[in-house]
């Protein structure tokens, strides 16, 4: 059977993330077909690095998984600086550019030797998310057996110079999203560089239950945002439009949150923060939610609006984010907004009209089972590496 190394700085049951969830599912629905191995470091905190979970191999629903250690936790001050002076005077400066990919991280020596040591024992590596520390050092070591999934989106650090070796370096790219493709190859000029849009597989558990998350969390007329809980995914900017909208339209509308917070979330009756929530309670709570709102503006797939989508629960986003205006656009089952008064008025019209929320209900679901179906991805991800390894 062929071996496939899936590659990502995060892994676990217990990581928070989009790109790492990606890489879990997309592991375990490749086990059947290939000996799938994921080589990942041992953090699970992405704003330190710090080593958490034991070093060597372990098992994470039915998959070896290879961590190694990081060799010293991100200094977030002094990344903070970097960044700093990074985007603001070094930008085009090539050793700068080296010394913030190493501040960003997680920066792990041992990864990249036994990475060189044993790229004879891999058929293939795929590596997932452009962004940090094992894609960049890594894959110029295996770029003759490299498949790259960018999870890339229109950011500033893409536009540094040190990437564009990262998306020269792989003998083959998969996108999440048509957006996605053009972005990356109208950037980086590689269409020497092959690729395709494959996407991912959205399912949803059996045994949802909304009225036991409302029993459970004593909730009922809410709206949901799922998610790491950070400024740079606009959620500061999300808690003062939901403020602003609940003193123009009062109600008992809550604005419920589920994901691990890395900023101060505001003191106020009326959003409730969850924080790190089970699966049963993610799903129960997003198929009882009115809405859920993204107000990212930094997107490459998003899995949770696929799955709100999915669950028939539509979606208000962020309109500067071309992926998720598409998903919009595409699936005629979401709003897109670009201040809070288009906001509101999102709000508002799928309150007042039960007809056309209904509709956009019905029209998440039929996109989610015409484009995101597993057995169609999985066989355009082995046909894709089948065809890699014997051609």
């Amino acid at each position: 059977m062929k071996k496939i190394a899936v590659i990502c700085q995060r892994y676990g049951l217990e990581v928070n993330g989009g790109a790492e969830l990606y890489a879990r599912v997309l592991a375990e629905q490749l086990s059947p077909y290939y000996e799938v191995e994921v080589l990942t470091t041992c953090a699970v905190d992405y704003t330190t690095w710090e080593n958490f979970y034991p070093i060597g191999i372990h098992d994470v629903n039915g998959l070896p998984i290879r961590r190694f250690p990081v060799d010293c936790p991100r200094n977030p001050e002094r990344f903070r600086e970097v960044s700093e002076k990074m985007f603001a005077d070094e930008r085009g400066n090539r050793e700068y550019e080296e010394l913030w990919i190493d501040e960003q991280g997680p920066y792990s020596s041992e990864f990249l030797r036994y990475l060189s040591e044993n790229k004879d024992t891999y058929d293939v590596f795929l590596f997932v998310t452009y962004l940090y520390y094992l894609t960049v050092r890594g894959i110029g070591l295996v770029s003759d057996k490299s498949i790259l999934i960018p999870t890339a989106h229109d950011e500033p650090p893409i536009y540094l110079d040190v990437y564009r070796d990262v998306f020269t370096a792989p003998r083959y790219l998969v996108f999440n999203t048509e957006e996605e493709r053009d972005f990356v190859y109208g950037l980086f000029r590689n269409l020497q560089t092959p690729g395709g849009v494959f996407g991912l597989g959205i399912e949803t558990p059996k045994g949802i239950d909304p009225q036991r998350f409302r029993e459970k969390f004593g909730l009922s007329n809410y709206v949901v945002y799922v998610g790491r809980i950070d400024e740079s995914k606009n959620c500061k900017v999300l808690f003062e439009d939901f403020l602003r909208y609940k003193e123009r339209n009062p109600s008992s509308l809550k604005l419920i949150l589920m994901g691990k917070a890395v900023m101060e979330v505001p003191k106020h009756p009326d959003i409730v923060p969850l924080g790190f929530v089970s699966d049963e309670d993610k799903f129960d709570g997003m198929a009882g939610a009115k809405l859920l709102l993204l107000p990212s503006a930094f997107e490459s797939l998003s899995l949770v609006v696929l799955e709100s989508l999915a669950l028939g629960v539509p979606v208000i986003v962020n309109g500067g984010c071309t992926v998720l205006k598409g998903h919009c656009q595409k699936s005629n089952a979401g709003l897109y907004y670009h201040n809070f008064y288009e906001f509101e008025g999102g709000l508002n019209y799928l309150f007042e009209h039960l007809e056309a929320y209904t509709a956009l209900g019905q029209n998440g679901k039929q996109y989610i089972a015409k484009n995101y179906r597993w057995e169609v991805i999985i066989g355009k991800f082995r046909g894709m590496i089948d065809t890699f390894i014997d051609g």
